[in-house]
């Protein structure tokens, strides 16, 4: 990637993250720090190990678009872009207008243009598609862990049918590509039509190979799309364990870990809802406060918790954006 967008990545992010970091109260951070102990270094440590998941995925969808070729992708190097991929999310308005390019820019030099795109598309689908199964499977324990009354039945029932769709749709688009019909949806908005169609008309071909290889992992290699989706879904379930670590500093709570899946569910799922706010500022809290109390937490436990999460996503998104800094110019 040149020097040039290199920069340009690290200076948004780090421009956002500032911002958001002068959101905090610095007096308040610390206190809740102190709080935390050497519990919070677990909670920033345990994301060095979940990155490992979100790596492995890609790397296996990389390797199997060719796997006779000479893999020219190291995991570990790939293990950086992911973290900077996902610091650019945290910081980007819309969650993907940042991660993804940079990803593509970066993996382009090794494996061509179209086979980063449709890798990337590929590992984005995956990473959504998890998050699917992830409040699908988290309805149904729901119903085993907790007493469900009438109005919290009809919510469960209304988030398992929009997962199961969602679920559906995504199936189709694996087994038919995405990158021509998502084009061809461009050209029909007002503003964008103009463009879409041209980008679509002088690349129609790309797009059509970036589709073979969407569908050729689905069609011709269903072990490694299944192995794919479950480490993604293993890293959604394991990275419950950040909220249970910070619930074994508060006292009087008795919440398992089985109850920390339905907290970090239900919270994704409220501030996905709010995708357009950069590190989903608000969202991520509220949700925290909602699920937390349904579970028969106090509002300062809730408060707790996602403050403590929301600082290691600051910590993250700073490492990712210095990573970026460590990459090569080509």
């Amino acid at each position: 990637m040149k020097k040039k967008y290199q920069n340009g990545f690290f200076l948004f992010g780090l421009a956002v993250l500032i911002i958001m970091a002068t959101q905090l109260d610095f007096a308040e951070v610390w206190t809740n720090i102190q709080r935390a102990g050497y519990w919070f270094l677990a909670v920033v440590g345990i994301w060095a190990f979940l990155y490992l998941f979100n790596t492995a995925a890609w790397w296996i969808i990389i390797r199997s678009q060719k796997p006779d070729e000479k893999n020219k992708v190291s995991f570990f190097w790939l293990y950086k872009i992911t973290i900077s991929g996902f610091a650019l999310n945290y910081a980007t308005p819309g969650g993907l207008m940042g991660g993804e390019p940079y990803r593509i820019m970066a993996l382009s030099p090794k494996v061509g243009t179209e086979r980063a795109t449709s890798s990337v598309l590929l590992y984005v689908m995956t990473h959504i598609f998890s998050h699917f199964w992830f409040w699908l499977l988290s309805c149904v324990l729901y119903c085993f862990i907790q007493p469900v009354n009438v109005p919290m039945a009809l919510l469960l029932a209304i988030v398992a049918s929009v997962s199961l769709l969602a679920i559906w749709f995504f199936l189709k688009g694996y087994k038919r590509g995405i990158a021509v019909s998502g084009m061809r949806l461009l050209t029909h908005f007002p503003l964008l039509k103009r463009k879409a169609r041209k980008f679509f008309d002088e690349h129609s071909e790309q797009l059509s190979n970036i589709d073979h290889q969407i569908a050729a992992l689905h069609n011709q290699n269903p072990r490694t799309f299944t192995a794919a989706v479950c480490l993604e879904l293993a890293c959604r379930i394991v990275s419950s364990l950040e909220i249970y670590f910070c619930l074994l500093v508060l006292p009087d709570i008795s919440l398992g870990f089985l109850d920390c899946i339905l907290i970090l569910a239900f919270t994704s799922l409220f501030a996905n809802l709010l995708f357009f706010i950069p590190l989903q500022l608000g969202g991520r809290e509220g949700g925290f406060m909602m699920s937390t109390s349904e579970l028969g937490m106090t509002a300062s436990a809730g408060i707790f918790v996602a403050l403590i999460i929301r600082l290691r996503e600051l910590i993250w998104t700073g490492i990712g954006l210095l990573l970026i800094k460590f990459e090569k110019k080509r």
